[in-house]
């Protein structure tokens, strides 16, 4: 359930996240929620996230899914997401992700758009960990209708002394926004007090009951976009697109 009134087109919605690898659906729902969504870009790498991996279906055994790496050059510790370069083997794992996306989708009722789709992705030269998954991303969101306005952080020049919620809200006064949402995850992160005394709305997105047919009778949530691609047509993923509820 949306409860955002934009009906007289005066409120401009803002998310940002940092970039993440083929993430799971309630990252195109924030995306697909807001006007402008910023990638958060110039911020630390962080070690074990979702910037350079993300789970699919497993295919050869009891485990639902099965996590997808590519692997990032060794550098010095602090360095930030924009600064980091995927590594020498980089088209050795995009084959080897292709292969394991045709034993696992091969039947899959969209195998052929998403794997094409995929396949576009993994051509990209470009090895810096930023502009690899923010060109990703909109490909993704090209595909599946998404028109939000995309931006990254690290071309926006904001003050170096500026860290978190004081980030955010620079952002926002910088960008125009009057409504920021962030995904349910960051509730802790920030004060609503301080939002509206800023003159700014705060909402949190929390993806809604979704499910769809995969392969087995038990159904596998929150898999990377990847996964509901290959069993939904993107009229389908829009429509689940719209399963959130903002508080």
């Amino acid at each position: 359930m949306i409860v955002i009134d934009n009906c007289c087109g005066d409120i401009m919605k803002l998310g940002i996240m940092q970039p993440y690898l083929f993430p799971y659906i309630g990252y195109f729902q924030l995306i697909n929620a807001v006007d402008v969504f910023v990638f958060h870009d110039d911020v630390q790498y962080i070690k074990r996230g979702w910037i350079n991996r993300n789970t699919i279906l497993y295919s050869g055994g009891n485990m639902p899914s099965t996590l997808f790496t590519f692997s990032v050059k060794y550098d010095m510790f602090g360095k930030k997401i924009n600064e980091r370069q995927y590594s020498d083997v980089f088209s050795t794992e995009a084959k080897r992700l292709l292969k394991t996306l045709y034993y696992t989708y091969h039947k899959a009722p969209y195998y052929a758009d998403t794997i094409e789709l995929i396949r576009e992705i993994l051509t990209c030269n470009d090895r810096c960990v930023s502009q690899y998954n923010t060109y990703s991303l909109q490909k993704v969101a090209e595909y599946l209708g998404i028109k939000t306005r995309f931006l990254l952080s690290s071309t926006l020049k904001i003050p170096p002394e500026l860290k978190a919620q004081n980030r955010v809200l620079w952002l926002c006064k910088y960008l125009g926004a009057t409504a920021y949402i962030n995904a349910i995850g960051g509730q802790n992160l920030y004060s609503e007090e301080t939002f509206v005394r800023e003159g700014l709305q705060l909402h949190f997105l929390k993806a809604g009951d979704i499910s769809y047919q995969q392969f087995g009778d038990v159904f596998v949530p929150n898999l990377s976009i990847i996964d509901v691609m290959m069993f939904n047509s993107p009229q389908d993923i829009r429509d689940l697109l719209e399963v959130y509820r903002l508080t």
